[in-house]
């Protein structure tokens, strides 16, 4: 009998693993920029949103600055928005020196380190990473997000354009389809 559960309780988590991801709403934020202009991810509703959270101190995340640059330039025009969020010590002090140094094309504001963890559901307590990246389709739900630990895909140009291309060719009022990655 015992062997039958442990069987049972196996299965059970190997069908868990193959599970789609949950689509889920983003919950609001606002990204303010050093001249205090303020955008809500609201305000981007119809968008393809990149919302990548960031210390400006960071290596993987100033290249990703560019990485993300370049896929907006080529990709607005498709719908696509990009918000940067610093949140290292001093980030608003040193948010528009990292804007000019990696040129910079989209907003990057700053926040405080517990509003970011609120936001991506992540606790003070666990191991986490630099940058935390969100996409957000036209309707406002998280298609794919940054675990704790990071994502390298999500660091990839080849995989956000992939990911982005997809979720651009959505209508902002089509069913969400399974294409979430997590």
């Amino acid at each position: 009998m015992r062997i039958l559960a442990a069987l049972l309780s196996l299965s059970a988590v190997a069908l868990a693993g193959n599970a789609p991801p949950v689509i889920k709403a983003s919950p609001d934020f606002t990204v303010t920029e050093p001249s205090g202009k303020q955008i809500t991810l609201a305000s981007q509703r119809g968008k393809v949103v990149v919302l990548t959270f960031m210390f400006t101190t960071c290596p993987h995340c100033q290249a990703e600055a560019q990485m993300l640059t370049r896929l907006l330039k080529d990709m607005g025009p498709r719908g696509l928005s990009v918000l940067g969020v610093a949140f290292n010590d001093n980030a608003a002090v040193l948010v528009p020196g990292f804007v000019q140094q990696y040129n910079v094309g989209f907003p990057v504001g700053a926040a405080d380190r517990q509003t970011v963890l609120n936001y991506l559901g992540i606790s003070e307590m666990v191991r986490w990473v630099v940058p935390q990246v969100v996409v957000i389709d036209r309707k406002g739900n998280i298609r794919a997000e940054s675990p704790a630990q990071g994502d390298p895909n999500l660091q990839t140009e080849s995989y956000m354009r992939e990911l982005l291309d997809t979720l651009l060719k959505e209508p902002a009022g089509a069913a969400a389809r399974k294409t979430s990655h997590r």
